[in-house]
């Protein structure tokens, strides 16, 4: 008996269904069947249910000898499903990756309900995906699970078969079925949540609902829905225990033929004067209608077809006009900026003032960051401000001002403060002023190829604008290097005319200023296990990825490591961060503000393409390379590399899950070898980490000093211990710190 019957009927579907029965066939949770009606398709679906099934034995698939529409169909999948829980999924809509193993996840956690609710998003005909905002309905706050009289807001959820997760053991007790017809799962979603004796909800999107474009007229199709609001309330008359449902079920009704009409085509008004008589018929005294809905309630009890129409217009045009003057006010306050900027060009620079900013808009930390708290420390004259969305302005130190992008605050620090700094770019309505001094730092150490380079690999370059960048690069006075590779990359990919300033990476400053008890301190917050072995998992973008898929099945690494080892998950920025079964072992720091701060905490790095293993090996702590050959191959041509990192490793090369867990297990990936790999690899891209990069950075920039201080040889550097030696060996121990006169460690981090 598998855990999920993932029932999925498929008519005039055959572009879509493969994407349909691949996403349900690659989820990471695999105990499945696909329960695929072909619903008597003229199309080539039958023929790809029974091509998935030959591949697949949990593809089950089901022809029938007619056609019967989606509620039959769905009906016949029912029968042959054999699973404790049961999804629904039309045949052109998609699982989100992960999605039933987070289904599974919470199921758990809420005691097995009879139905879950979770999350979905909306596909348009152009691939374009938007959330359908579901709210607070779907808060997993509270206690769960639940009842209807609980949260009855459930009730205003869209009414779909496929946004829920139904126990197969409910829906044969209560007799569930669809009924034929459009409009189908009016009568199976209300006595669902009706019915229900245990509820739950997933605050996360599971599926893609695909919207095609639309052929033909509908209009037809849409007087079903009187039949099928007809079923629904003989479903209350059956059942008297439910009448409490009733004046709520008539206000959705109405609300939805409202919706409806809004769609008709030539029938409006004969299908208005239908919704009249069900109003009349179904209507419950003593029960008032919102005051916000009234006048919608007396067109539709009245038959006002033509008044509703023009009702429509008028909001249709209420909505227009409100988006115009929303755009007029955009226009005019974007003008009277650009005056306001125009007119602080003109006034004189500020010499005492700095501006920094990091990841387009995101909080202190990065090289910026690490350089800000260098101004503030040996250029206290400097009066620094960052720049950065609400949201991250509790990652800013209180010495600090904070400025939101597009203000007018925004706008004064560009055109009047003396330094400038960033590490990816300035807003490209900048003018540089003579005077100005534009600090670009970058952010690590290219493994793959940007800049120009990118010209050869379309993919990850998309809509490079090579002119506007050639531009933003002739505005750079300075570019940071943190080794050779770098500096001889950066001059080909960006060619200006700039000063390189070979001083390493300013945030790795504190890698080597950081003790014992820091590492104590940062382990403890991110609640990682005493005794226990932390490993940093950081995998790369992948441009030729619409989903990214993970590489990596956390959840069954830590199972065969067992319970010494913890993840913690660090997903690219652009995406979410994993579901894991365990959360107390997979620890997800998707969201945490500052990555020097998990480098210092975990024991080893695994990642596959990511530049931050040329930053954590300062460190000289474990990396191990997870490079599948097949991944490995299609990055390569998809963004290309600098080197084959196969070649020269920074540490033990993992080419499977499998040998990754033995790499592991076998304690190679501290072994001699890997201690060898990583001397190598540090010696060669960690030449200037030793903790005095921002220092001779501001020294240079601002005091206007060269030479100082001289870069410590690699051998006198003081690295932080390993916390997993220190923790196998003896209790951890103070490091003596540099004598530096640069940032603490709290601002930095």
């Amino acid at each position: 008996m598998p855990r999920f019957s993932v029932i999925v009927p498929a008519y005039e579907v055959q572009a879509y269904l493969h994407a349909c029965l691949e996403s349900v066939l690659s989820q990471s949770y695999p105990d499945l069947e696909v329960i695929a009606v072909d619903d008597r398709s003229p199309d080539a679906c039958g023929e790809i249910v029974d091509e998935f099934a030959a591949r697949d034995p949990r593809v089950r698939p089901v022809h029938l000898a007619e056609n019967r529409g989606l509620g039959p169909a769905r009906n016949a999948g029912l029968a042959a499903a054999t699973g404790d829980y049961v999804v629904f999924l039309d045949g052109d809509d998609t699982l989100t990756p992960d999605a039933l193993r987070a289904i599974a996840d919470r199921l758990k956690e809420t005691g097995e309900p009879d139905v879950l609710v979770h999350g979905h998003a909306h596909t348009d005909w152009r691939g374009v995906t938007a959330d359908d905002g579901p709210g607070l309905q779907l808060t997993e706050q509270g206690p769960a699970p639940f009842r209807l009289e609980d949260r009855p807001g459930l009730l205003r959820l869209t009414t779909a078969a496929w946004n829920k997760t139904y126990r197969r053991e409910f829906v044969e007790r209560a007799g569930l079925r669809f009924p034929p017809g459009h409009h189908t799962d009016i009568p199976w979603t209300y006595p669902a949540l009706m019915r229900a004796e245990t509820l739950a909800t997933l605050d996360g999107v599971c599926v893609h609902h695909r919207q095609r474009r639309r052929r033909g007229d509908a209009s037809g199709r849409h007087f079903d829905v009187f039949d099928q609001y007809d079923r629904l309330f003989a479903f209350l008359d059956q059942h008297p225990e439910l009448a409490r449902w009733r004046p709520v079920l008539f206000r959705r009704m109405v609300d939805q033929l409202s919706a409806v009409f809004a769609e008709c085509r030539g029938t409006r008004a004969a299908f208005l004067s239908k919704a009249r008589d069900h109003y009349r018929r179904y209507r419950t005294p003593g029960h008032p209608v919102p005051l916000r809905a009234r006048l919608r309630h007396t067109l539709v009890r009245l038959n006002l077809h033509r008044t509703y129409r023009a009702s429509v217009a008028a909001k249709r045009l209420g909505r227009r006009t409100a988006a115009l003057a929303t755009r007029l006010a955009r226009s005019l306050r974007t003008v009277t900026l650009r005056l306001h900027y125009r007119v602080q060009l003109r006034l004189p620079l500020r010499a005492d003032r700095a501006v920094f900013a990091a990841h387009r808009g995101h909080g202190h930390g990065g090289n910026p960051g690490a350089l800000e708290s260098a101004f503030r420390a040996l250029a206290p004259h400097i009066r620094t401000a960052w720049i950065a969305d609400p949201e991250y302005h509790h990652t800013i130190p209180a010495a600090t001002r904070r400025v939101r992008p597009g203000t007018a605050a925004y706008w004064t620090a560009l055109a009047r403060s003396k330094y400038l700094v960033d590490d990816v770019g300035f807003d490209r309505r900048l003018v540089k002023r003579p005077g100005q001094v534009l600090v670009q730092t970058q952010q690590g150490t290219p493994l793959a190829h940007m800049g120009l380079d990118l010209l050869e690999h379309p993919a990850a370059a998309r809509d490079m604008d090579v002119e506007a960048l050639l531009e933003d690069v002739d505005t750079w006075d300075y570019v940071l290097s943190a080794n050779r590779h770098a500096t001889l990359t950066w001059e080909r990919v960006f060619p200006g005319g700039y000063t390189t300033l070979p001083y390493g990476n300013p945030r790795n400053d504190v890698f080597q200023r950081a003790t014992s008890e820091d590492v104590r301190r940062l382990r403890e917050q991110l609640g990682i296990p005493e005794g226990t072995v932390a490993i940093l998992y950081a995998p790369a973008h992948r441009d030729y990825r619409r989903t990214q898929r993970p590489a990596l099945d956390l959840d069954r690494v830590l199972r065969r490591l067992g319970p010494r080892f913890v993840v913690l998950a660090r997903a690219h920025h652009r995406h979410e961060g994993p579901r894991a079964a365990d959360p107390s072992r997979v620890i997800d720091v998707t969201g945490h503000p500052s990555v020097e701060s998990l480098c210092l905490a975990s024991d080893a790095l695994v990642t596959d393409h990511s530049s931050l293993m040329f930053d954590y090996a300062g460190l000289d702590r474990p990396i191990v390379v997870h490079a599948a050959d097949d991944d490995y191959a299609a990055y390569e041509a998809a963004r290309g590399t600098y080197f084959d990192l196969r070649s020269f490793p920074p540490g033990a090369v993992a080419r499977s899950e499998d040998e990754l867990i033995d790499i592991f297990a076998t304690g190679h990936w501290r072994g001699s070898r890997s201690t060898q790999l990583r001397s190598a690899f540090r010696e060669r891209f960690c030449p200037y980490d030793d903790g005095r990069a921002a220092e001779r950075v501001v020294r240079h920039v601002v005091l206007g000093e060269t030479g100082s201080p001289p870069v410590l040889p690699l051998a006198d550097r003081y690295p932080v211990p390993s916390a997993a030696a220190a923790l196998a060996h003896s209790p951890l121990t103070t490091v003596p710190r540099p004598a530096s006169p640069s940032a603490t460690l709290t601002d930095s981090i």
